[in-house]
């Protein structure tokens, strides 16, 4: 299985050293759902309700509740059925179930259903998946449990979600306490986060985890080697820490490459944790281990981070992104100069504006993408295109953002 003490610079190397023998969990893989009839679907952007971008592969949900993935399928992460190289298209997972929500992750997915059933695929090495093995799955299997799920969040080597009676449950690897059920066993199944708080959201990054109570405090548990939990410490904890500084909050993001961002009641963005690529926002590459306010004064409505790099988006809804710029995953069209004055890397310490004059109402972001939908769901990426993450048809890496396409053709 792919080990998670490595940077996410390895990420490609390891994963290429420890792949399973695929499997599918059904003998009988259920029909899968045929994209739209499109005429001129080579060049027709494609539209979606939600969208989830993941390490190298992104997924998303269309209106009528049908989910796409594309990108990288080496792990079966896209759910289609088979182990593919890349899908540089959007390509429907193939099961009969309708999803209202997807969340893509490094090696797996996961998915919503509009009755709060929860159900995941691909790498299952660590019980990722949470159908109570370690069988890789290429098509989605239930969680076991039978608990319904408000919200659901697929990290680097372990799967989160906040249950109808706000109960967070994590299951998969667990060696840095990211399950937050006070121990380091990893665990097939969900397992109940201890200390009696209740969650309205749960965010899984990529050895810790953050959720946000119904209180509005935030508390984080897992790997804390950079300060990620956000408690003054750089210390790891299995149970749930709060937050150093005593804000609320309405909402959080936690990065795969060590670094947490929340976004107070007032629209206010905080960040802490690993800052080496400027990820924090804060105008140094100093990390944190408690919350340190985004500079430029900006009131963001949603907030995501990558693996080093973090999108804010404003209540206009323009899209501005800090960080590690260079795959271009910032967008503003320009992956260089090196703003950060760190060797070899192209970044920015403080917000810049992504190109193009779009306005969204959503953004996500994976490795080192970026995606988001404007205003009647249409799709957007920028960054890393090595995969066919950006949904294009290509694999032309893009500093500013591209049409996912419906293409009817993909390898």
């Amino acid at each position: 299985m792919p080990h998670r003490h490595c940077t996410v610079l390895l990420l490609v190397s390891v994963i290429m050293g420890c792949r399973e023998d695929a499997t599918s969990p059904n003998t009988d893989t259920p029909p899968a759902i045929p994209a739209p009839s499109l005429a001129t679907a080579s060049t027709q952007v494609a539209s979606f309700d939600q969208m989830s971008a993941g390490e190298t592969h992104t997924c998303a949900v269309t209106p009528d509740d049908v989910a796409f993935c594309w990108g990288n399928d080496e792990f079966g992460q896209l759910g289609d059925g088979t182990i593919t190289a890349t899908r540089l298209t959007p390509t429907p997972v193939a099961t009969t179930l309708r999803f209202r929500q997807v969340s893509a992750a490094v090696f797996h997915s996961c998915g919503l259903t509009p009755d709060n059933r929860a159900f995941c695929w691909g790498h299952n090495g660590a019980g990722y998946v949470g159908d109570g093995t370690t069988t890789q799955r290429l098509t989605p299997v239930a969680v076991v449990g039978g608990l319904r799920f408000v919200a659901v969040t697929a990290g680097g080597g372990h799967t989160c979600g906040v249950t109808t009676a706000h109960l967070a449950y994590c299951w998969g690897d667990n060696d840095l306490g990211e399950l937050g059920d006070g121990a380091t066993t990893t665990q097939p199944r969900p397992v109940a986060v201890v200390g009696g708080l209740r969650f309205v959201q749960v965010s899984a990054g990529y050895g810790h985890t953050c959720g946000i109570t119904t209180d509005d405090r935030a508390y984080c548990w897992g790997g804390n080697d950079v300060g990620q939990l956000g408690d003054g410490s750089t210390t790891n904890s299995s149970t749930p820490v709060a937050v150093a500084g005593g804000l609320n909050f309405s909402a959080l993001t936690t990065g795969v490459g060590g670094h947490t961002c929340g976004l107070t009641m007032s629209g206010a963005a905080y960040c802490w944790g690993g800052n080496h690529i400027g990820q924090l926002g804060d105008g140094s590459t100093t990390l944190s281990s408690i919350p340190v306010a985004v500079s430029g004064g900006l009131s963001f409505s949603g907030l995501a981070a990558g693996a080093a790099h973090t999108c804010g988006l404003t209540r206009t809804g323009a899209a501005n992104c800090w960080g590690n710029n260079e795959e271009g995953e910032l967008g503003n069209g320009d992956i260089g100069p090196d703003t950060c004055n760190v060797a070899n890397w192209r970044c920015s310490r403080s917000p810049v504006a992504v190109a193009g004059g779009l306005t969204f109402s959503a953004l996500t972001l994976g490795g080192v993408h970026t995606c988001g939908l404007i205003s009647g769901g249409a799709a957007y990426c920028w960054g890393d295109n090595s995969s066919g993450q950006l949904g294009d048809g290509t694999t032309t890496n893009s500093s500013i953002p591209v049409a996912v396409s419906w293409g009817l053709t993909s390898q």
